[in-house]
């Protein structure tokens, strides 16, 4: 599917007015619920098997203690989330959560759904909501306690309701709860889970029942006799090959080895576009090439040398040379289409090695050579050898040190934090208090330094969530993204589009603005 800017403009027209989010969602919901695969969205029996050419190894299949945002593409098959999101607006709707109302501004009830359960057999019940809720929250092996800061505590009120008491309104609680923080696992196996954590053994109540992972090679599952979406999933297996090359990738689907592979080299498209049975997916997405910066320690604890470096980078150059021009240059952590945007990050970091110059000098900084880790496949490397010429026009000197994705960054982010910078990218997430919240917040696992944030930074972003008025949501978060610009602790470079491919007789495949590909509904002809 190919979107033209007005249909790009069109999607951002139709993100959701914030105010849905505090009515009971029930039958309205109806015609969103069938374009995700809910009850009703399919007719054909469960056969063949699905193989999808994946771009990274997981970094754990257990949600909460995951730390890579490659991982939502393998964890959307094994977990449902309680509150689901339509693909082109992320929009929420239902999930295991058949209901969700705010009864008030500090309250919000979740109803679920009757007779889930999880691989294991066991129920789905408020109990085992609140256990997982509890464990994101408040565990030490979650890396998701930040997604959850504004929960006060868990209550069951039903066998089948559990209510969420908050130390503060926060509206973007039901999107959050659609991500990592909603993917529920079977308390049995977190009972018998060697330290609580089921990394390489998920037992959630998503499509498929893990079958199986060979690290670096494929994941795989079959589909779950018991699961409570009629009709779904489309295809008796599905099997994820780790596949970090995109050319690899795309070959996988061109010789029949793999009927999808998503997250292609724009530089692909012409190649797709001339391979006969071949349908190419082309979207824009919330996902963002970004450099982390550790900026805990040595020069790069002082903002002018970060605001340097966000300065010395010539974004469309880098769109140029890395995307062949396909995508956006990104000040941000959201796409100019995106209802939250602000224009003033650009103001703040547009292209200035002049002024790069002066805030190296001002900061008394000279011949800074930087520890810099990345990824081994061939576009990262390109991305990185453009990085590393405009930064030394101010002087910036350093290497890289590559390893696959979970490895790097779980070194970077990780108890090790090895590393002064990482090149990679920020995913996204289905609300964009979100992105910055875990960004910029100084407790945030993304934030590895743990540097504070700026001053009005965290008040800004619970404005933003006080508030179900849309256009006061934009004016909190346009305060947020200002002074993360300022803070320069990430580095946003540029925005990617989606980039998929898929083989004749695939059907009901789609794409979703979070740019990370859900398989349930998908169905195989032939």
């Amino acid at each position: 599917m190919n979107f033209t800017t007005e249909e790009r403009r069109n999607i951002a027209r139709l993100l959701p007015d914030m105010r849905r989010r505090q009515i009971l969602i029930g039958m309205g919901a109806a015609a969103a619920i069938g374009a995700i695969g809910l009850p009703g969205g399919l007719r054909a029996a469960t056969t063949g098997t699905l193989t999808v050419a994946a771009n990274a190894n997981p970094s754990s299949l257990d949600p909460a203690t995951g730390g890579s945002g490659s991982d939502h593409v393998f964890l959307f098959n094994f977990y449902d989330t309680l509150i689901d999101w339509t693909p082109d607006t992320l929009e929420p709707v239902p999930g295991l959560a058949r209901a969700f109302t705010f009864t008030d501004p500090k309250t919000l009830v979740l109803d679920l759904q009757e007779g889930v359960t999880f691989h294991d057999g066991t129920p789905l019940d408020a109990e085992a909501v609140k256990l997982n809720l509890d464990r994101s929250r408040e565990a030490q092996v979650s890396n998701i306690r930040a997604d959850l800061e504004t929960v006060e505590s868990v209550e069951v009120t039903g066998p089948l309701q559990v209510t969420l008491h908050l130390k503060e309104p926060d509206s973007a609680l039901p999107l959050i709860l659609s991500d990592r923080a909603g993917m529920m696992i079977s308390p049995k196996a977190l009972s018998e889970a060697e330290g609580g954590r089921v990394d390489r053994a998920p037992v959630g109540a998503g499509p498929w029942k893990f079958t199986g992972w060979t690290d670096g090679e494929r994941v795989a599952g079959e589909a779950y006799s018991g699961y409570w979406r009629q009709g779904a999933p489309g295809v008796a297996k599905i099997e994820l090959l780790v596949v970090p090359e995109p050319t690899t990738r795309l070959r996988a689907v061109q010789s029949g080895q793999a009927q999808i592979c998503y997250q292609l080299s724009e530089r692909q498209i012409p190649i797709i576009k001339r391979t006969p049975n071949l349908t190419l997916m082309e979207t824009p997405t919330l996902y963002i090439y970004n450099i982390y910066l550790n900026a805990g320690r040595g020069p790069l604890q002082d903002p002018r040398v970060r605001q340097a470096l966000s300065l010395a980078i010539d974004r469309d150059a880098f769109l140029l040379a890395t995307q062949a021009g396909v995508g956006e240059a990104a000040y941000g952590f959201l796409p100019k289409t995106h209802w939250a945007y602000s224009a003033e990050p650009q103001t703040l970091n547009a292209h200035d090695p002049d002024r790069a110059a002066a805030l190296m000098k001002e900061a008394g900084v000279s011949g800074l050579e930087l520890d810099f880790r990345g990824y081994p496949d061939q576009a990262s490397v390109q991305r990185q050898e453009v990085i590393m010429s405009q930064l030394a026009r101010i002087g910036v000197k350093g290497r890289f040190t590559n390893a696959p994705i979970a490895e790097a960054s779980g070194r970077f982010f990780g108890p090790e934090k090895i590393g002064d910078a990482l090149l990679s990218a920020w995913t996204g997430r289905p609300d964009p208090s979100m992105s910055y919240d875990l960004v910029f917040s100084q407790n945030s696992y993304f934030n590895t330094g743990k540097v504070a944030a700026p001053d009005g930074f965290d008040a800004a972003i619970a404005a933003s969530r006080a508030t179900a008025d849309q256009a006061e949501r934009k004016a909190a978060l346009a305060t947020a993204q200002k002074l993360g610009a300022e803070s320069a602790i990430s580095i946003p470079l540029t925005v990617r589009y989606e980039v998929d491919a898929y083989a004749e007789g695939v059907e009901n495949f789609t794409a979703n603005l979070l740019g990370k590909p859900k398989f349930n509904a998908v169905t195989r002809v032939g």
